[in-house]
This record gives C-alpha cells, sequence and structure tokens, in this order.
C-alpha cells in the first residue's frame, strides 16, 4: 500500500534500524521503545491486522519471533519480554500494517501490564463465545 508506513520502510523509502530481515519477514527497532530492544516484526506482504493477515504469514511470523526474540534478550541483557499485538484502533493500534511488538522487560521498569476488573458471570459470556465459535 503506498501510503502505509511499514510498507515504506519494508521497500526502504523510510529508514528503519533492521534486525532481522528474509523474503516474507521484516524486524526492526521501534522508534517509540517502552524499553531498550523493543523490536517490530511485520509480515512484508501488507495486510491491516492480525485478522486480516493469511494463516502462513502468521505461522512464520510467529516462527521468527520465535527465533529472533532471544537474541534481543541476550543483547539488551533483559530478563523476559511481553508480546503485543494490537488490533484495531480501540486496542492501540495506530498503523495499520499487521505487526508484533517485542518489549523486552527489567526488574524495576516501572511497566505494570495487567489491571484487573470484576466482570460477572463469566460462564455465561464463556457460552456466549463458544457459540460464536461455532458460526
Amino acid at each position: 500500500m503506498s501510503d502505509c508506513l511499514f510498507c515504506k520502510i519494508i521497500q526502504g523509502d523510510i529508514p528503519a534500524d533492521r534486525i532481522y530481515e528474509d523474503e516474507q519477514v521484516l524486524a526492526f527497532l521501534d522508534i517509540h521503545p517502552v524499553n531498550t530492544g523493543h523490536t517490530l516484526f511485520i509480515p512484508k506482504q501488507h495486510a491491516d491486522n492480525l485478522l486480516e493477515t493469511p494463516d502462513e504469514n502468521l505461522a512464520h511470523l510467529m516462527q521468527i519471533v520465535k527465533k529472533i526474540a532471544p537474541s534481543i534478550l541476550r543483547a539488551v541483557q533483559a530478563e523476559g519480554f511481553n508480546l503485543g499485538v494490537n488490533t484495531g484502533s480501540i486496542a492501540g493500534q495506530v498503523i495499520f500494517h499487521t505487526h508484533i511488538h517485542v518489549m523486552p522487560r527489567f526488574s524495576k521498569d516501572g511497566h505494570d501490564m495487567w489491571h484487573e476488573k470484576e466482570i460477572g458471570d463469566l460462564t455465561n459470556i464463556a457460552e456466549r463465545i463458544r457459540k460464536e465459535i461455532q458460526k
């Protein structure tokens, strides 16, 4: 897509600090990192989000995340990482090209990931989801 920021990075029209590339995937450092080593993994074939990405592209993308993440952790001496995928504006997606964040984590880095809330009837919610899966 001509107006997609990530497609422009893939084409080399916009610079990025690339850390991995093959025929299907590009990985580069996030310019607005939550921590040192925060890396974006993107399929080279454009799709707006995870749900629109072909299964074979997602499978390869995740294989590359699994392959490269340990190197990121070693390079920045992180103790672990969070994996992030935002799908849709409401979920914080800003660039509409499928991408996965690998965000290295460190002791006392100040990031608090989960904020619980009381939902209520989980059994009813589970039943509604199972019905949707059947469709």
